[in-house]
C-alpha cells in the first residue's frame, strides 16, 4: 500500500510545478527557468497486462530550449527493482512524447538518497548502451529552513524541506518556522501546505510536533487534516485529564485512610498517564495495608 508520506513527496510537485525550478538551485543544476508547467497523465501502461505508473509527471516549457518532461518518483527505501522501472519510464516517455525526459527521485534518508543517485547502465560495462542518472532530492541537498521569514518567502519549498528532513533532528526547527510562517498565509494557501507536511512526515516522531503546532498556531484553519489534528489534540487532553483525576482519587483514598505516602509513591502515581492502571490502583488503595502495597500485584 502506498503511504501518505510517499504521496506527499511527489504530489507536492503537482501542487506547485514551479517548485522544481526552485529546487534545481540546491541540486546544482542550471536549467532554463520554465515559463509554463503542465501535469500529465502518469499511467505508462502499454497493451501488455503489466501496469507501470510513474508517481508524478510534469511538462515544462522554457523559452530557451523548448519543452521537457520531468518524472518525479518518491522512494522510501532501497529497491533493487526500481532502477529498471525508472529506465523504462524515461525511455517510454521519451518515445511517446519525443521530448527530453528527466527523472527526479525524492528521498527522506541519506542511505536511500545515496543509493538512488548511482548511475545504472542497462548493458555490460563494455556496452553500457543506456545509462540512467537520476537527480535526487533528499536530506543531503535540500535546504534547512529554520527562519520563519525564509519559510514565508517560499512555503512550498519549506514544506518540502520538512518532508525531506523528516527523519533528521533539524526537522523540529523547520516545522516551527513553517507553522510560524503559515499564520499570515490565506487559508486557501496554508491548508494544502498543512496537509502535504502532515502526510509527508508519515509516522515519524515529528508528526506529533507538527500536529501540536497546527493545533496551537493554526487553530483557525478548517482543513480535513487540521481538524483531525485538533481532534487528536482534544482527545489527548481529555486522556490527560482523566489520568490526572485518577491520580488525585488514588492519593485522596490513601490520605483519608491515614496511610503514609512516601515521595516515591506519590510521584509514581501522579506521573502515571494510564487511566486503566490508575483505576486498578484505586481499587487496591481501598484495602491496601500501606501506600506501597497499591503496586504489589505488578
Amino acid at each position: 500500500m502506498v503511504s501518505s508520506s510517499h504521496e506527499a513527496m511527489h504530489r507536492i510537485f503537482q501542487h506547485d510545478p514551479g517548485l522544481f525550478s526552485r529546487v534545481t538551485h540546491f541540486l546544482g543544476i542550471d536549467l532554463p527557468r520554465p515559463i509554463g508547467a503542465t501535469a500529465l497523465p502518469t499511467d505508462l501502461t502499454e497493451a501488455s497486462p503489466v501496469e507501470r505508473r510513474v508517481d508524478t509527471l510534469l511538462r515544462f516549457e522554457t523559452a530557451e530550449r523548448g519543452p521537457f518532461l520531468l518524472a518525479v518518483e518518491a522512494q522510501g527505501k532501497k529497491d533493487p527493482d526500481k532502477p529498471a522501472s525508472w529506465a523504462y519510464y524515461v525511455s517510454y516517455l521519451w518515445t511517446k512524447y519525443r521530448l527530453p525526459t528527466a527523472l527526479l527521485v525524492v528521498c527522506q534518508d541519506h542511505a536511500t538518497a545515496k543509493w538512488a543517485q548511482r548511475a545504472v547502465t542497462s548493458g555490460p560495462p563494455e556496452l553500457p548502451t543506456l545509462t540512467l542518472r537520476p537527480v535526487v532530492a533528499g536530506p543531503h541537498n535540500m535546504p534547512v529552513i529554520t527562519d520563519p521569514d525564509e519559510a514565508r518567502a517560499d512555503l512550498v519549498l519549506a514544506s518540502l524541506a520538512a518532508i525531506t528532513h523528516a527523519a533528521e533532528p533539524v526537522v523540529n526547527a523547520i516545522l516551527k518556522a513553517l507553522s510560524t510562517a503559515l499564520r499570515d498565509a490565506p487559508e486557501d494557501i496554508a491548508a494544502p501546505i498543512v496537509e502535504f507536511t502532515a502526510h509527508g512526515l508519515g509516522n515519524r516522531p515529528a508528526r506529533h510536533l507538527w500536529r501540536n503546532l497546527v493545533a496551537v498556531d493554526l487553530s483557525f484553519y478548517k482543513s480535513y487534516i487540521s481538524e483531525e489534528i485538533r481532534d487528536e489534540g482534544r482527545e489527548q487532553g481529555r486522556e490527560q485529564g482523566r489520568a490526572q483525576q485518577g491520580a488525585q482519587d488514588v492519593l485522596l483514598v490513601l490520605e483519608q485512610r491515614g496511610l503514609d505516602i512516601p515521595d516515591g509513591v506519590r510521584t509514581r502515581i501522579t506521573e502515571c498517564g494510564d487511566p486503566e492502571v490508575l483505576r486498578h490502583w484505586l481499587a487496591r488503595a481501598v484495602t491496601a495495608a500501606s501506600a506501597e502495597a497499591v503496586f504489589e500485584s505488578e
